[in-house]
């Protein structure tokens, strides 16, 4: 179908259909024309007669204008226009003039990832398919032993999203406080990118979610029951640009995966397991027990069972002259913490992060504590002095995932995020980046004497009691009487508690340099009725050394009970 415009007998044919495949922007709509920079598209005007020394093409928006001038034939001309590869995206006035004649018609412009020009550029035509054309695609959660899959409908190319996240850049703070500034940065890819991410949540703008991790959902949608970006997006335009209730880290980067998408950045999901949040940034997660062996409050810094954030594919030249930092950029719109005084979150280069480069822009600190940060837990005595009795340097950033290109199946890229756990490469890359952060370098936990550990005996079912069992493993000369204290809290996902719910007490003899496994059971009747939507139970396990109480181990399970699986047996009868 051809979208004409007639002012003084000047007719545009925009050859929107022929247009907007070409720009694969026909999934949005072939009713009005939406092209990507750095390509030309193509144009027919015809009059009673055109001055041929004098065809100018003018497309405005905000205070940028781009402006061409052609000559043409008497009666009809077929244009070629390129739009630069830096333009600003967003919507245009398009004016054509000729002579006394002229023609004004609407003209949207994206990014475009099949332009080498364009700071989006993706090579790979399949990458492109999955990371730009794909409406559909899958969020992981869970735990890193339990890994759950949600399907999400991004629908990046239903017609009114365009509109909408349109509308979402102009309503953002940096455009309502000077809106040329604001249109003129929009050429580029990192700065509108930050935009999204702050616009995303609702904590200091007129912002699509409204964040809630307490449990309490009135007047809103559990969080759990989103899978559309979609619906979200629509409810928010529909009421005024009012956030929508409810949203929590998957939702939050499902939906700016739409936006970006839509936009023209090649984007992705990714969920990284064991998240930190490290509010100092110092690139260490502190952590506290009590000697009875449960958390005894909720701490600023906190380990994530799941986190989610998303990647955007674009060029960094920002950061340096080379191609060193182009590529995968973390942008988080959950909002944590303040970043140049907005809840936003990136773009932070994941080669940044793999190579601990901590002081380059933006927010990499954050980000390399999430997927990397020592965890040191400390035991809280009665008196309120306090203990170092473990330092983690591996538990924090595990199965960083997101969907395989042109699969659902599981792409595990925690290798392009930091080097293999334990290896000199890992160590040395994790002093570089505390360096860079704080001009220190951590020192190391001397190695306890005794080393525990927790596992399932069995798979974890909700609505039967949960077998587990300690591994408890001497690495000293000397036998050893120990006091277990075992507990389990349920746990939000965030990683903070929401109700204690079972503990026990155990003595244990451990000879020397031996093994010694002791097996035990959580009663579904202690956890049951306390476990909520995207809860998990963090079982613990405090040792103290009877003759020397300075003597303190720890060891730790998140627990995810599974839903058992549902057989149906359906039985045929023929009747004769």
């Amino acid at each position: 179908m051809k979208s004409v415009f007639v002012i003084c007998y000047l007719t545009v044919d925009l050859q929107c259909e022929k247009n907007n495949t070409d720009h694969h922007t026909n999934e949005i709509t072939v009713e009005r024309l939406i092209i990507r920079r750095g390509q030309a598209f193509s144009l027919i005007l015809s009059a009673e007669r055109l001055d041929q020394n004098d065809i100018q093409i003018t497309a405005e928006t905000g205070n940028k204008t781009l402006s061409t001038v052609l000559s043409g034939s008497p009666s009809a001309v077929t244009l070629s226009v390129l739009c630069p590869a830096d333009a600003c995206i967003g919507l245009y006035s398009l004016t054509v003039k000729s002579g006394s004649y002229t023609s004004v018609s609407a003209l949207t412009v994206l990014f475009n990832p099949w332009s080498k020009d364009d700071g989006v550029f993706l090579e790979s035509e399949a990458e492109r398919q999955e990371y730009v054309m794909n409406e559909q695609g899958i969020v992981y959660q869970g735990v890193d032993e339990y890994i759950t899959t949600t399907n999400w409908d991004f629908g990046q190319f239903e017609e009114d999203i365009l509109n909408i996240c349109l509308k979402l850049l102009d309503v953002n703070p940096k455009c309502l406080k000077d809106a040329a500034e604001d249109y003129s940065a929009r050429c580029n890819p990192i700065y509108v990118s930050r935009v999204v991410s702050a616009m995303i949540n609702s904590d200091d703008d007129k912002g699509v979610l409204m964040g809630q991790w307490d449990g309490t959902y009135i007047g809103g949608v559990l969080p759990s029951n989103w899978n559309s970006s979609v619906d979200i997006l629509r409810r928010w335009i529909k009421y005024d640009c009012y956030p929508v209730k409810f949203g929590q880290c998957w939702v939050f980067a499902a939906v700016m995966c739409t936006v970006l998408r839509c936009l023209g950045i090649p984007c992705r999901v990714v969920t990284n397991y064991q998240s930190a949040h490290d509010t100092d940034q110092n690139l260490v997660i502190d952590e506290y027990f009590s000697d009875y062996g449960v958390r005894p409050k909720p701490n600023l810094d906190s380990v994530w069972n799941y986190h989610v954030w998303v990647e955007g594919w674009m060029k960094r030249p920002d950061l340096s002259q080379d191609s060193f930092y182009d590529g995968w950029q973390v942008l988080d719109p959950t909002p944590q913490e303040r970043s140049s005084g907005s809840y936003c979150c990136g773009p932070a280069p994941v080669k940044a992060i793999l190579e601990g480069h901590t002081d380059v822009k933006y927010d990499i600190p954050f980000v390399y504590g999430e997927v990397n940060a020592d965890k040191i837990t400390w035991l809280v005595m009665a008196n309120g002095s306090k203990k170092k009795i473990l330092s983690d340097t591996k538990t924090v950033g595990q199965k960083i995932s997101t969907k395989a290109v042109g699969s659902d199946s599981r792409q595990d890229i925690t290798d392009q995020y930091k080097h293999p756990e334990g290896s000199v490469k890992e160590r040395a890359v994790y002093d570089e980046a505390v360096k860079r952060v704080t001009g220190l370098i951590e020192s190391q936990t001397p190695r306890p004497s005794v080393q525990m550990k927790l596992s399932l005996d069995g798979e974890p079912l909700n609505g039967a009691d949960i077998r587990l069992k300690l591994l408890v493993k001497s690495e000293n000369s000397k036998a050893q009487d120990l006091t277990l204290k075992m507990s389990a809290q349920v746990m939000r996902y965030t990683g903070t508690p929401a109700a204690d719910v079972w503990s026990n007490t155990a003595d244990l003899q451990l000879q020397p340099n031996t093994e010694q496994t002791l097996p035990f059971e959580l009663p579904f009747t202690a956890y049951g009725p306390n476990l909520l939507d995207n809860n998990c139970i963090k079982v613990s396990v405090i040792a103290m050394n009877k003759s020397d109480p300075k003597e303190v181990y720890l060891a730790e399970k998140d627990v995810v009970p599974h839903s058992p699986t549902l057989k149906v047996t359906v039985s045929v009868s023929h009747t004769f």
